[in-house]
């Protein structure tokens, strides 16, 4: 699926900077950076943020609203996704 038309970027894409071996993004900026492109109108960042809490939290993760994140594990200690635990 594109997520960046701007960019032309598929979701495969972005889980592919996740899934390599070195530092993994830690923002979509990062992530645009890591595909050799930058942000133009900004409408994708919210998927790829998407996209990328879902892979932070494991496979099978989902998100029941897209502006809500995902939910937390309750064993969390040091949460790289910025939302409120509970």
């Amino acid at each position: 699926m594109i997520v960046c038309s701007c960019n032309v970027l598929t979701d495969h894409d972005v889980r592919s900077t996740l899934a390599d071996g070195k530092e993994k993004p830690r923002t979509a900026g990062q992530v645009y950076g890591c595909l050799g492109c930058s942000a133009q109108c900004g409408r994708c960042a919210r998927t790829i943020r998407r996209i990328m809490d879902e892979a932070l939290l494991g496979a099978g993760a989902t998100v029941a609203n897209e502006d809500a994140p995902a939910a937390c594990p309750a064993a969390c200690k040091c949460c790289p996704v910025k939302h409120a635990h509970g």
